[in-house]
Formats: C-alpha cells, structure tokens, sequence
C-alpha cells in the first residue's frame, strides 16, 4: 500500500463473511460518531456490503468538511451535528439497525464532565430515542483490570475494573445500554475493542515511529493486544447479527498477546538502528481474550506479523500519519 487512496480501499473491503450476513439484514444503517479514526471506513464498508437500496448514514460534528465530501462521493449519506442536542437527535431518521461510535478518551482527564457526558449520558440519550433499533456499541477493553500476561487476558464473564475516569466512565456507557437493552427489550452488542491499528495510527504505528526517530520506548506496559482496523470494522458490522436481550459482551482483538519489546526488536532490524528502552516489563497487562469473537468470525484475515512490514514501509515512504498517540503505556488511566 502506497497511497491513502490504496490503504482507505483495504480497511473498507467487506469480507466474505460480511457480506454474507449483510444479505439477510433488513433495513438501513445509522452510523452516530461517525467522524473519528474508524468511522469513515466503517461507513463505507457498510455501503459496500449492503444492496444499493438500503441506505448507510454517517452521523458526527465532523472535523473538517472533506469527510463528509469523502463518504458522499462513497455512497454514504451524511448527517452534521451535535449529538448531545436533544433537538438534533430527535430529529434524525429512525433505522432498524445503528453502529455506535460516539465517545471521549483523549482529554479525559483535563475534561472530567464532559467526559462523563460524552461516554455515559449520550448513549442514554441514544438508546431512550431508538428503542427499537438492533445497536452495535462500540466499548473498550479498558473496563477491564490488569491481569497477569501469562492468563491469556479477560474473558467476556470477568468481572470489570476500570482504571481511572475514562475507563470508568466506559463502564458507565455499558450499563446504560445494558440497561435500556432490559427495559426496552433493544437488542445491543457491547463491542469491547482493543485495539485497533492501521498504518496511520495504533499501537504498532507508535512503537514503529518511536524506534524510527530513535527515541525511547517505555516498557512498563509491556504487552498488548491488537486488531487490523479493516477487521475490527468487518467484526463491528457483523456484530449486529449477534446483538440479543440482554446485551450481548463481545470481546474483539487479534489472537497474539504482543511483546513491546519484541516488536520494537522487529522494526529496529527493518529500519537498521537500534531500539532504546526504558523501564521494565510488568507482570500484568490491559489484555482482552477474543475466542467468542473469533469462534463467530473467525481469525482476523490480517496478522500483527503482517502489519509490521506494512507500517514500517509507510514510514519509510514518508506515509501521512494522523499524529495521535495512544499512549498505550499508560497504567493510571489518564488519557
């Protein structure tokens, strides 16, 4: 891949699988949050995997007015605005079936009340106003605790315990579409994703330009699991076949447990510099088991072995990069 053009094509290709499933899903798709890093290709897999008559809507502020441009020019519709706006919100179409992307994390700690009204009390808002709509609700590994690396990572059954604000406040996002799921009867995936990388940005991307401009690379958190971004958005559409009453806990992230250390070893031989470390590897580690997900999908059809060479050659080329760390070493939950 070469080219914006080239990578968007590759994280919006639906899979077999998808469109499979998408052959029996009834009705439009409503896409709230719609602006951020996945939300675009998403959009478009969406449209790409449904027939021509069923509409795809991309909801979101939007940060500049080419995304929108982007995804009309795809086939998706697009919605400017404010979710938050009770007005706003009412006034969007009702659609059988919603993917949502809303959310705060970066400015969390500076931003605790909106934060907090972001993560918990719109997705109350947006549950009271489509009560009958099938909803996939994007969710965060991070309502889990640490746990040892050798465990192999929370399973869906675990009990939560998020670290900080943030976390804490994806907890409360949960409960409210858990809640709205029994008193509504909606049936609601929770889509705990992490993480998700592309060739812009993610974890491998960090690590991968932290070693490139030889800088150092704390290993405190020194695991953590990964997912293709163009297979966390073939796994978030087709989770709307698996939303059920209660809401349905789905864990989704790629098979390996990843070693910070080790990936950096790998980018160090492609870019032929040394790595620079700080720190020591921890026990325990944010990390996610995803065997239901993959027992319903099957196995991510893009490895972490396989991005590695992808990132390292974008950043050679001089690929554009969205500049947004994840700061994944964090262990206090301050974003």
């Amino acid at each position: 891949m070469k080219t914006v053009a080239e990578l968007d094509e590759r994280l919006s290709r639906p899979s077999s699988g998808l469109l499979k499933d998408f052959q029996s899903l009834q009705g439009d798709l409503l896409v709230l949050g719609a602006g951020g890093k996945m939300g675009p290709t998403l959009s478009i897999m969406a449209r790409r995997a449904l027939p021509a008559a069923q509409r795809v809507i991309a909801v979101s502020l939007f940060g500049s007015d080419q995304v929108p441009r982007d995804l009309e020019t795809q086939g998706v519709e697009t919605i400017s605005g404010d979710l938050l706006d009770d007005a706003f919100l009412k006034q969007l179409p009702d659609c059988p079936n919603i993917i949502y992307m809303a959310g705060l994390k970066f400015g969390s700690t500076e931003n605790p009340a909106e934060t907090w009204a972001m993560n918990v009390l719109l997705p109350a808002k947006v549950a009271q106003r489509f009560p009958n709509s099938r909803i996939v609700a994007f969710s965060t590994g991070n309502v889990y605790p640490f746990v040892p690396v050798a465990s192999g990572g929370c399973v869906e059954s675990d009990p939560p315990g998020p670290v900080g604000e943030y976390a804490q406040s994806c907890l409360g996002r949960e409960r409210m579409f858990q809640y709205y799921s029994l008193k509504n009867r909606t049936a609601v995936t929770l889509f705990r994703l992490n993480y998700a990388s592309e060739l812009r940005y993610g974890v491998i991307v960090d690590v991968a330009t932290r070693v490139f401009n030889r800088q150092a690379i704390d290993l405190t958190m020194g695991h953590f699991n990964v997912i293709w971004q163009g297979d966390a958005n073939n796994m978030a559409l087709r989770s709307l076949m698996l939303a059920d009453v209660p809401a349905r806990l789905l864990n989704v992230t790629g098979p390996e447990i990843v070693s910070i250390r080790w990936l950096a070893e790998q980018f160090a031989a492609l870019f032929g510099v040394q790595p620079v470390f700080t720190g020591k590897e921890s026990d325990t580690a944010l990390l996610s088991n995803p065997a239901a997900a993959i027992a319903h999908f099957g196995a991510p059809e893009v490895s972490v072995r396989e991005m590695i060479p992808w990132v390292a050659d974008w950043l050679k080329q001089g690929g554009t990069l969205f500049n947004k760390p994840t700061h994944f070493e964090e262990r206090g939950g301050k974003y």
